[in-house]
């Protein structure tokens, strides 16, 4: 849980991220305000956080791990829908479920995970 404060301490000295630092530390805040680690809500929360939150677990469920199998696209799409509105911001799901359905999706799904790997870990 302590993982966004660490990621934001970790790119703080680069000049270069300065601007994501606030995405990186807002990424696993919910929408209804019941994430971490500041429990912002709705608009407080930056929207390439709300952008992140939904392809970082976008890329965990659908991604090979040792412990188990990807998801298949269409569960972890029914996933999303699940908790849009809770946790995810629903216009951000309805945008990636767009994006994924468009052709070059897998690429997308790649980017993304970069992305992630990135800024986050």
């Amino acid at each position: 849980m302590q993982h966004p404060e660490k990621g934001s301490l970790i790119l703080e000295p680069i000049k270069a991220y300065s601007k994501i630092i606030p995405i990186v530390a807002q990424h696993h805040e919910w929408i209804n305000g019941q994430g971490y680690p500041r429990g912002l809500k709705g608009a407080d929360i930056y929207i390439g956080a709300r952008i992140l939150a939904v392809a970082d677990v976008y890329d965990a469920l659908s991604s090979d791990r040792p412990y188990r199998a990807g998801w298949d696209k269409e569960v972890v799409i029914g996933y999303l829908r699940e908790k849009a509105g809770l946790q995810f911001d629903p216009e951000v799901v309805r945008a990636c479920e767009q994006v994924i359905s468009e052709p070059f999706a897998d690429q997308l799904a790649y980017s993304l995970s970069l992305i992630h790997i990135y800024t986050v870990r």
